[in-house]
């Protein structure tokens, strides 16, 4: 499914003397940078709108296609307007191929951390999905590693599989990982009450039960190494503006 009236619906919607300025994620759900981005270029229409209003914006995308919206997200972050998280779940490219295929590989992806440090824009990491039993043991290699190349911030969230994703994932491992796939399920089920998925709030990023507890307390210990916040900045949404005319074209 392609929105591709997503950057005219936004204009509207900030627009209308009803918005109260507040970030916007892009994208809870979906990642914004998908490959068909560099041809629609619906992402970079949001930022387009956003930067005009200089309404403020937080991304998490797993591609490095994000640098090519430098310009926007740097003007953005002038304003204290913008931060960008970049998904990593493994230092694996091997992994990295069969588990995330058409995303950008580890090292691209800590490039693109150093660029927009480089650039000034608050950058962090999000270390996600953390897989019990195949990836969580890279949790203090990837916060170092996203440390080294300029993040300033990180946070992680524990895989989830939610309705039809579930036996997707367990076909998933039956095909890649059919030694672990038991010890990987069984840990899972260990922090969702024996279930692949615990769907309340405030749980289902992190999970419960000693498990949940070892990894939490790596993470901390592994930010607190890499001298990196478990918070991004908080944005500000004082530049927001409507500009000249924006509800005049509304109407028209």
């Amino acid at each position: 499914m392609v929105k591709e009236d997503a950057p005219r619906l936004l204009r509207e919607e900030l627009s209308s003397p009803n918005w109260v300025p507040k970030p916007i994620a892009l994208s809870g759900v979906t990642d914004p940078y998908q490959p068909v981005e560099r041809r629609l270029k619906l992402t970079r229409g949001c930022l387009e709108v956003l930067a005009e209003f200089r309404n403020p914006v937080s991304v998490v995308t797993k591609n490095n296609l994000v640098t090519r919206d430098l310009d926007l997200l740097s003007e953005l972050a002038r304003c204290q307007a913008a931060m960008v998280c970049i998904s990593l779940t493994t230092l694996d490219a091997g992994l990295r191929k069969i588990l995330e295929p058409r995303t950008s590989p580890p090292s691209a992806r800590l490039a693109t951390i150093r660029s927009l440090a480089a650039a000034g824009v608050p950058v962090g990491a999000m270390v996600a999905p953390v897989i019990p039993g195949l990836t969580d043991h890279e949790i203090p290699t990837l916060v170092a590693a996203a440390a080294e190349a300029g993040a300033q911030f990180a946070d992680y969230a524990l895989i989830r599989l939610p309705y039809a994703v579930a036996p997707l994932f367990e076909e998933w491992l039956t095909q890649h990982m059919p030694a672990k796939k038991d010890k990987i399920l069984n840990r899972i089920r260990g922090m969702r009450q024996g279930k692949l998925n615990d769907s309340r709030f405030g749980v289902r990023m992190r999970g419960e039960g000693i498990f949940a507890d070892q990894i939490e307390a790596m993470f901390a210990v592994a930010c607190r190494k890499a001298g990196l916040s478990e918070h991004g900045p908080e944005l500000s949404s004082a530049a927001f503006r409507r500009p000249a005319g924006a509800q005049l074209a509304l109407g028209l």
